[in-house]
């Protein structure tokens, strides 16, 4: 099974649906590839169909890892399998999706190799024999470079937003299944359903329409204009964080440097000045449609569509319209 040298993707599903970051890490494999070969795991029980669904994208190789302690989510049975399989695989190149699951496991899979985690980079550069890691800082002021030293395998985690799924090339891949040995006594972890709140919650890494709303609304109380506008389009409601610094909305809807990284299809940026700590979070959108008063708003610099006017008289008569199309 090994294909020493190349690069390992970590996809991740949930309940037999992809996460949309998988996708996104596989279209940075795809680029960053070159001469390497790119090999796509997914980890759960009776995973084959997705495995298949891999076997149809330019790779070299899909890999179903399939055991029945992998059926529900546990850091101990997903290190444990994912450290049985980069062994078996040997790549020069671990990438998974920044995800909630993979912050939760990657840093211990990489420290069972005796590496670190490079986590949340917006770009992968290949440098001799070895890779460049590209991560912002300072709320997305600064990149920094960070070079991977030694040999491989080494670990990163890509950002929402820094690939896009529309680049992801098809192809015909053969499929393989491997099974890990694991057992329940590693299993520290008891899986139960989940909380009620977690239920709830909402995952805007996820959501291909959303619209956000920002100070520009004024008060509490004009937040249900912009979530009728939400709910006409089929979008998820975020906010930037004054909003939700204020309890307008939940913490879990705020989209920035310190909240969600985001990658719709399309953006409504709503009373949003734009400032770089919500363009951190929102840059992976591949259409921005901003509506504010100020014609100098910095979102304007990188909108796709811009509305200048009173959004109190802009959004109301844009739901209106969506409504009647609709």
């Amino acid at each position: 099974m090994s294909s020493s040298d190349g690069i390992l993707v970590v996809m991740e599903q949930t309940r037999g649906a992809w996460h949309k970051m998988s996708w996104e890490t596989l279209a940075g494999a795809q680029q960053l590839g070159g001469g390497m070969p790119v090999t796509a795991a997914v980890l759960g029980h009776d995973v084959g169909a997705l495995a298949a669904e891999l076997g149809g994208k330019q790779i070299a190789k899909a890999i179903a890892v399939d055991h029945a302690l992998l059926a529900s989510y546990t850091a101990d049975a997903c290190t444990a399998a994912l450290t049985q399989l980069v062994a078996a695989v040997q790549p020069a190149l671990v990438l998974l999706p920044h995800t909630y699951q993979v912050r939760d496991f990657a840093p211990k899979l990489a420290t069972r190799a005796g590496r670190v985690l490079v986590s949340d980079v917006i770009r992968i550069e290949a440098a001799g024999d070895g890779f460049v890691f590209v991560r912002q800082l300072f709320q997305g002021k600064l990149n920094g470079d960070f070079r991977a030293a030694g040999a491989g395998p080494h670990f990163a985690s890509v950002q929402a937003g820094a690939y896009r799924v529309d680049t992801l090339a098809a192809g015909s891949a053969p499929v393989e299944t491997f099974a890990p040995a694991l057992d329940a006594a590693q299993i520290r972890a008891r899986v139960e359903e989940p909380f009620r709140e977690s239920a709830r919650a909402v995952d805007l890494t996820a959501a291909e329409l959303i619209v956000s709303v920002g100070r520009g609304i004024k008060g509490r109380e004009n937040i249900g204009m912009v979530e009728a506008l939400a709910q006409a389009l089929g979008a998820e409601l975020a906010a930037s964080r004054p909003i939700c610094d204020n309890g307008w909305l939940p913490m879990e809807r705020q989209v920035g440097s310190s909240g969600q990284t985001v990658s719709p299809k399309v953006y409504f940026a709503v009373g949003i000045s734009g400032a770089i700590q919500h363009q951190v979070g929102m840059k992976g959108a591949k259409t921005v449609v901003a509506i504010n008063k100020d014609p100098n708003a910095p979102i304007f610099e990188i909108a796709d569509y811009g509305l200048v006017g009173d959004l109190f008289e802009i959004v109301p008569a844009l739901t209106e319209e969506i409504k009647k199309h609709k």
